[in-house]
């Protein structure tokens, strides 16, 4: 008999029973957000700031 064994299966068995069950992989997709969160915070404060200053600056110099 040879071993082959499939990756991401574990094998359970049951009363001379060979049952497939998938498991969870360890090295799943789960990127980390927080620089770009960070980034994206601070271009909407500069554009908030930047337009509100224009906006001041349309009055005073009319």
């Amino acid at each position: 008999m040879s071993k082959k064994s499939k990756k991401g299966y574990k094998q359970i068995i049951k009363k001379q029973e060979v049952v497939t069950v998938p498991t969870a992989r360890s090295n799943e997709f789960n990127p980390d957000y927080s620089d770009v969160k960070r980034d994206l915070k601070r271009i909407g404060i500069l554009a908030s700031t930047f337009l509100v200053i224009l906006i001041a600056l349309s009055f005073i110099l009319k």
